[in-house]
């Protein structure tokens, strides 16, 4: 069966497509794609992972066609930046 490992960086983006064998893993196709050694800063956390969009665990079994997502770290605390959006949309007001 055919999946796709997706990852994208701030400064490229990979999309690998890998063959495995029926009852593989997310983290086996990871391995299998490559994609750790294109991006070696990956091997240093745990991995926040979905399968089209939704969720998944490492441990989680694909299907023929799975689009397997890799997913970087969050740069910004989402509720700290509706803060900062918040306190700039009330500064404006005020201004009016």
């Amino acid at each position: 069966m055919i999946v796709t490992v997706v990852y994208a960086s701030a400064d490229a983006s990979h999309v690998l497509q890998v063959e495995l064998e029926p009852g593989a893993t997310v983290e086996r196709a990871i391995n299998a794609s490559g994609l750790l050694s294109l991006v070696p800063d990956l091997r240093r956390g745990v991995l926040d992972v979905g399968i089209w969009n939704r969720a998944a665990r490492l441990e989680a079994v694909v299907r023929e066609g799975d689009r397997i997502e890799v997913y970087r770290p969050l740069t910004v605390d989402p509720k700290e930046a509706r803060r900062v959006r918040a306190a700039v949309r009330s500064r404006r007001k005020a201004k009016l």
